[in-house]
């Protein structure tokens, strides 16, 4: 069983797209995602340096055009290993869960950019307004850690796997966590522009609700489970999904009980969509003996397609699908 992945924000690196460029039609598809986001894709995935693609309305529309583009490209000559046919489980981390959206066809590619586009530069606008930030609290005893996160009044904004807590609220409560560590853990501060998935982000949280009745959201196919970062649920309705991405952005990101969900439907394999590492990683420590495949560059496309056709349960039930078009 297959579960295909989508990362959030902090895995792009500078010039992470330039490798894409050499493939048929890439540049034309960059183009017209960037009309869609608002901002020059392909300028930000070559040339911007770190600082730049740092910015919360430059990174979150070049991460999930990242994710389609390498969801596109894996299934190029074989439309069936398109995570929409192949995929058992698809999830994403944060606005991965956009990406992973556009790919299960709950959203169609302009809906995602532009969804991704209002997002992110409310987000920027609510991180503004007063100092916030985020660090991460690693190791330690999970109650302990979360007692001292609530000692300083900040939120446990993301929930990354049993040894991996993001803390998340004004810049002084963070520097007072850094002098209170919990034993044996270490609080790591994150370059990040605010406290995101935290109360601070309500007006965020508000103008995404303002802007989802233009969407156009559909129902994901009834043999893909798409899982929700809140809390692992299961997304069964396109409606449910935009319900849940305004929240999600002032409300935590438990990717551990997503691979919970994984280890419970029996996934046996997980591919990570460029630009891909994080999740591979805290999978790699926490689903002991499920195999792991990144999808960073072309050159892993010929692996990845490999990984799919050996872990897919969907391509094995339904063989007419390597005859329909993308």
């Amino acid at each position: 069983m297959l579960a295909i992945v989508c990362p959030g924000q902090g895995a792009q690196k500078p010039g992470f797209l330039n490798d894409w460029l050499d493939l048929p039609g890439v540049r034309a598809s960059l183009a017209a995602m960037s009309e869609h986001a608002g901002i020059d894709l392909v300028e930000h995935g070559t040339v911007s340096d770190a600082d730049t693609i740092r910015d919360t309305a430059i990174a979150q529309p070049l991460l999930v055009a990242a994710g389609i583009l390498a969801a596109q490209q894996l299934g190029a000559d074989d439309h069936a290993l398109h995570p929409a046919r192949s995929a058992d489980v698809l999830a994403g981390h944060s606005v991965g869960e956009v990406t992973a959206a556009a790919l299960a066809g709950v959203l169609g590619e302009e809906d995602a950019l532009r969804l991704v586009a209002v997002r992110s530069q409310a987000m920027a606008r609510a991180a503004a307004a007063e100092p916030t930030g985020m660090a991460a609290v690693v190791g330690g005893d999970r109650d302990e850690v979360m007692a001292a996160i609530a000692r300083h009044d900040l939120t446990p904004a993301n929930i990354n796997s049993a040894g991996q807590v993001v803390a998340a609220g004004a810049a002084e409560s963070l520097a007072a966590l850094r002098e209170d560590a919990p034993a044996k853990a270490r609080v790591i501060p994150l370059q990040v522009a605010g406290a995101f998935h935290t109360p601070f982000m309500a007006p965020a949280r508000e103008e995404l609700a303002a802007f989802a009745p233009e969407l156009t959201a559909a129902d994901p196919a009834p043999a893909l489970r798409l899982l929700s970062n809140a809390g692992g649920q299961l997304v069964e309705t396109g409606d449910r999904f935009v319900e849940l991405i305004v929240q999600q952005v002032a409300s935590p990101v438990d990717w551990e009980a997503c691979m919970r969900e994984f280890a419970e439907a029996g996934v046996t394999g997980i591919l990570e969509l460029a630009p891909a590492g994080t999740l591979v990683g805290l999978a790699k420590r926490e689903l002991k003996g499920v195999a792991l495949q990144s999808l960073n560059t072309p050159e892993d496309l010929e692996a990845a397609r490999a990984f799919v056709r050996e872990h897919s349960a969907r391509l094995t039930d339904t063989p007419s699908a390597l005859t329909e078009e993308n």
